[in-house]
C-alpha cells in the first residue's frame, strides 16, 4: 500500500491558483499580434452587431474579450479584468481585429500634442480677454 505523500499534487488547486492553461496555449505559441501592436491605453470597442457565440473558431477568451469590449475599454484594463497576461490579450485582440469583431482606437501620439509653453500662452491669452 502506498501512502499519500505530504504536499499532495492537488493541494494547489483552489480559487487563488489562477489560470491552469498556460499563456502560450491560448495564443497558439504566438508572441505578437497578427495585426499591428497596441498601446496599453488604447481603447477597444466591439462591433455593435457581433455575437461572439455565433462565430466559429473562437476560443472562450476571444468571446470574453468581445463581451468586455461592448463599452470602450483600455487594453490594459481588459488584461486585468480577464486575469490574462498583457501579451496574451494583445495577440487575441489581433485575431479579433483580423475578423472585424473589434476595433482598437490608439491614443494620440505624445509628439502630436502641443508644447506646454504654447498651452500656457493660450491660457494667458484667454485670461486676458
Amino acid at each position: 500500500m502506498r501512502a499519500e505523500q505530504p504536499g499532495s499534487q492537488h493541494e494547489w488547486l483552489d480559487a487563488a491558483a489562477g489560470p491552469v492553461v498556460r499563456p502560450y496555449t491560448l495564443t497558439g505559441g504566438r508572441v505578437r499580434p497578427a495585426v499591428g501592436g497596441f498601446d496599453l491605453v488604447a481603447f477597444v470597442l466591439a462591433a455593435s452587431s457581433v455575437d461572439p457565440y455565433g462565430q466559429s473558431g473562437l476560443q472562450p477568451e476571444h468571446r470574453r474579450l468581445v463581451e468586455c469590449a461592448r463599452q470602450p475599454v483600455a487594453v490594459v484594463d481588459l488584461a486585468a479584468d480577464l486575469d490574462l497576461a498583457l501579451g496574451v490579450v494583445q495577440v487575441l485582440l489581433g485575431d479579433l481585429i483580423a475578423r472585424g469583431l473589434v476595433t482598437v482606437h490608439q491614443p494620440p501620439a505624445a509628439a502630436g500634442l502641443p508644447d506646454d509653453d504654447i498651452l500656457k500662452a493660450v491660457v494667458s491669452g484667454l485670461r486676458a480677454l
